[in-house]
């Protein structure tokens, strides 16, 4: 029987098993085609022949899944492609500096794969400010859309080596423990943090398995 022709007793929407089938092909497409978490939940309902308004599982529960997909399946890749991202992030956040820029997403936390962006905290004391420094600068950039309130501007970097977010909020909000979309707090991180754990992980992959 095919996935999207499932009998109606088997859209269980307490069912384990139907709740792990849409974490994981969640995380499949989020690791494999870079999709955010949203749409990533969304189009795995769909592609299980689940009902559009089928309850989604949480950010947290995807992330573990997309973390177990990236060590089985991309393991190499993953971790040559994460170290890229995290130096970028470090030269991009001292050239940022004035702006007291914080490394967050999945740059920071680890899951970073092929398709993520370096997102990038700002805090200028307004949006033109930063924008009219990264001119100065000569750093190619667009506008994004915003999705907080909070958030003034996004700058956004379409450089393949150096792909980023800048997100720009206001100064009061760097002292603001900000939530992800699921309630967690959204981790953020100094350029030194961002360097302690470039370090860590040279000092772990210089020790050989055993």
């Amino acid at each position: 029987m095919s996935r999207r022709s499932r009998p109606a007793q088997a859209q269980n929407s307490h069912s384990p098993s139907l709740r792990s089938e849409i974490v994981h092909a969640a995380a499949r497409l989020i690791a494999e085609d870079g999709f955010d978490y949203g749409l990533a939940k969304r189009k795995a309902v769909r592609q299980l022949g689940l009902p559009e308004n089928f309850p989604l599982p949480g950010n947290a529960e995807v992330e573990l899944a997309v973390r177990d997909y990236q060590a089985i399946y991309q393991e190499d890749e993953h971790v040559e492609r994460l170290a890229e991202l995290r130096h970028a992030a470090i030269d991009l956040m001292h050239r940022l500096a004035p702006f007291s820029p914080y490394l967050t997403g999945s740059v920071l936390d680890g899951t970073a794969g092929r398709h993520a962006r370096i997102d990038i905290l700002l805090f200028p004391d307004n949006a033109k400010e930063a924008e009219i420094f990264l001119l100065d600068m000569g750093i190619p950039f667009h506008h994004g859309n915003p999705k907080s309130d909070r958030v003034e501007a996004v700058f956004v970097i379409d450089d393949e080596n150096m792909p980023a977010n800048l997100i720009v909020l206001a100064p009061r909000d760097e002292r603001v423990v900000l939530k992800t979309y699921d309630g967690r707090t959204r981790a953020r991180a100094k350029v030194e943090a961002v360097e302690a754990l470039c370090a860590t992980a040279l000092r772990e992959a210089a020790i050989p398995a055993i």
